[in-house]
């Protein structure tokens, strides 16, 4: 029997590692070992260049999944040959050439980008009402309270960043695609950070 791959879990923009803490619990009781990256959120490559340090300290066999911009990280890093499948949860998965935002660009806007505020320095912030009517709307309020108070900000050089051009790493493994379905409350629980 092969050894049960190691999951690596890659938070999104605005977020940090922590927004995993309901589902490393869950991947723990079927006996997973999952590690949460906590990325710096200062551009794709430095994002990336993060993941592939998480990877560098795993033995044996991964999976990386990403959510929502986590998607176009693990998409640039998931090159590694250990890595044995991709999971894009409510994610993005960029082809090269693209990111986040050029994917976004190609749907209707979505009513986050009305709550999401610039800084003079590059970076990017939600509004109180972004994290909690769009973002983290199924939290509750607590919750919401404590990802508005630790919400980082986002480069847009993160967020617009296309990659360095390499093979994506989707190519040739395997993908997950997070189920689509409406997410039943009861069944299902949240993970902030959506």
């Amino acid at each position: 029997m092969s050894a049960l791959p190691t999951v690596i879990l890659v938070h999104g923009a605005w977020s940090d590692g922590s927004g995993w803490g309901k589902v490393i619990p869950l991947l723990r009781d079927r006996g997973l070992r999952a590690v949460a990256v906590q990325l710096p959120l200062t551009s794709l490559a430095d994002d990336a260049a993060a993941v592939r340090r998480a990877i560098a300290l795993e033995d044996g066999p991964l999976v990386l999944a990403g959510h929502s911009y986590g998607g176009a990280v693990v998409t640039e890093a998931g090159s590694d040959a250990r890595v044995v499948g991709l999971v894009y949860a409510a994610a993005f998965a960029p082809d090269v050439g693209e990111s986040a935002v050029t994917l976004g660009d190609s749907v209707a806007p979505a009513p986050l980008l009305a709550e999401v505020r610039p800084d003079a320095f590059g970076f990017v912030k939600l509004t109180r009402a972004g994290v909690f009517d769009c973002f983290a709307q199924d939290l509750s309020p607590a919750e919401r309270e404590v990802l508005l108070a630790t919400q980082g900000p986002t480069s847009v050089r993160s967020l617009g960043g296309g990659g360095d051009g390499r093979r994506v790493a989707r190519q040739g493994v395997p993908l997950r695609p997070g189920d689509r379905r409406p997410r039943d409350p009861a069944r299902a629980p949240a993970v902030h950070g959506r």
